[in-house]
């Protein structure tokens, strides 16, 4: 069984004095954006509606705090492409977030990424990798290893770069990237079949162990109050913040960041009898550049 609490070296994850090189011209860094990390605060004029910052880089200090002694701490972030964003900063934020599993989705990769200082971050690493070309893609990397992995999504027939479920001792993980309806809901059948073989599937694993399920759910909840929670399951961002209007994808198009024009598409949803261990779930609000997406985290009681 994994120890009850992963040693922690230092009271915070700073990284400083990055490399900004990058081939594309709509993420390069300029010196007025990165001289320090945007501020939450500000005035009306200065922020969107719902006060979420509007950078578009990844500030020049990336810091957190710790996770408690005793907790797990779990990020989930749809990067858009690996490879893309590895050349915008994806490594200072996980050097900084040092989180003890990460989840990964829309990575787009062909083949598992050989990357040493991945490797030795995370000695456990599971990638679920799409038929087509630069397509989905789902990862977990971790640094507990797992009884059992799963790529398979039981009854769907092709759930390949969508899903992956780790099986611990106490707990089910599960990361998707979840199927999109798409423009003009042209896969909104492809959708519907994915919730169908799913829901079944997450049902029958509560019946066995509590589950985590997290991940790039491709749904997006109303603004102020979600849809009522179904009895075996909780949108846990939701949860504990019931009057946030705030979300974790902006489009590159219109302008949507610097209007507060976003979606809540990455979310941790656990089974009723997680909820009261979760100690922490923000939405990393600031990681923005190296993807549309920012990186949510969940700090819980090491309960797998």
């Amino acid at each position: 069984m994994p120890p009850k609490s992963l040693s922690r070296s230092a009271t915070k994850r700073k990284v400083e004095d990055r490399d900004t090189d990058t081939d594309d011209a709509e993420s390069q860094p300029t010196s007025s954006k990165l001289t320090k990390k945007p501020k939450k605060t500000g005035t009306l004029d200065s922020l969107p509606h719902n006060g979420q910052p509007t950078n578009k880089t990844l500030p020049v200090n990336i810091e957190f705090e710790k996770p408690d002694e005793g907790t797990l701490r779990i990020a989930t972030w749809n990067v858009c492409g690996l490879a893309a964003s590895m050349r915008k900063g994806f490594k200072y934020y996980v050097e900084a977030e040092d989180a003890d599993i990460l989840v990964l989705t829309e990575t787009k990769v062909n083949d598992i990424p050989a990357d040493p200082a991945l490797k030795s971050r995370y000695p456990h690493q599971y990638w679920s990798i799409s038929d087509k070309k630069t397509y989905a893609g789902t990862a977990i990397l971790s640094k507990v290893k797992p009884l059992h992995v799963d790529y398979k999504l039981p009854g769907h027939p092709n759930p390949k770069g969508r899903i992956l479920t780790l099986e611990f001792e106490n707990a089910y993980l599960i990361g998707t990237y979840v199927v999109n309806a798409g423009q003009e809901l042209k896969t909104m059948d492809a959708k519907k079949e994915w919730q169908t073989h799913f829901e079944a599937y997450i049902r029958e694993l509560d019946k066995k162990k509590p589950v985590i399920w997290t991940g790039d759910l491709n749904v997006a909840p109303t603004e102020k109050e979600d849809d009522p929670e179904r009895p075996q399951f909780v949108d846990v961002w939701r949860k504990l913040h019931p009057d946030l209007q705030h979300y974790t994808y902006w489009s590159y198009r219109f302008q949507s960041r610097e209007k507060g024009n976003g979606w809540r598409l990455d979310m941790f949803v656990l089974s009723t009898k997680l909820v009261d261990r979760v100690k922490k779930c923000e939405i990393r609000d600031e990681i923005y550049g190296a993807s549309d997406h920012v990186p949510l985290i969940m700090d819980i009681e090491n309960i797998l």
